[in-house]
């Protein structure tokens, strides 16, 4: 298993990686930018705590502290990279000046931020106490809550973007049980794969995403 899911790691932050790279560099404009942030932050955030994960297939090295903070940091770049699916909701659907919405967006992401930033997590030892875990992730989830329903109710105006709402469910749906779960059935990890699948299927379609000039 190692060897299977050791690839996949490595393919998964090259991908990401290559392919904000890539929209940054070919796409012009506020939305271009944004999605090739999104993507950026989201590979390079991953690659905190898949890095040490593989290495930690081959080493024998105690290797908690940098899964740990891996954890931390990818924590903090996932909720950045939802704030920027937000702003590429408004920027996509012209529904710029919603500061009713805005407003709690960024609450909850700044709340999920200085949860994730407690001691009490047990980063540095990589061994989160279940209440944290769940404590942190709530307004996680109630930011994606929020992401789904803008995308959802918008999925028949643009084509391309007619998935993103079911998307970034899945990922939800593979996410908490591996938040809640993994303590108790450690098989449940293996729900991050399919999680995973559904980010790199999110970066497909801003790489095929071609911006009119009045959008850009």
């Amino acid at each position: 298993m190692k060897y299977g899911e050791s690839s996949f790691d490595i393919i998964y932050l090259c991908c990401a990686v290559f392919c904000g790279i890539w929209i940054l560099s070919k796409r012009r404009g506020k939305i271009g930018a944004l999605m090739g942030s999104a993507a950026l932050i989201l590979g390079c955030g991953d690659a905190f705590h898949l890095i040490p994960r593989v290495i930690n297939y081959f080493s024998d090295a105690d290797l908690s502290l940098w899964l740990g903070v891996g954890k931390l940091v990818t924590s903090v770049t996932m909720t950045v990279f939802y704030v920027l699916m937000y702003h590429l909701w408004t920027m996509l659907y012209d529904e710029k000046g919603h500061k009713a919405l805005t407003c709690p967006v960024y609450l909850l992401a700044a709340v999920r931020v200085i949860l994730c930033l407690f001691p009490q997590n047990g980063w540095l030892t990589n061994e989160s106490p279940l209440l944290w875990g769940i404590l942190r992730n709530i307004p996680f989830v109630i930011l994606g809550v929020i992401i789904v329903a803008l995308y959802f109710q918008k999925r028949k105006q643009l084509r391309a973007f007619r998935f993103i709402w079911l998307l970034v469910t899945l990922s939800f749906l593979f996410y908490i049980p591996v938040t809640v779960g993994t303590q108790f059935v450690p098989m449940l990890g293996m729900l991050m794969l399919p999680k995973t699948v559904c980010y790199m299927l999110i970066i497909l379609i801003f790489v095929r995403y071609k911006p009119n000039k009045s959008r850009s």
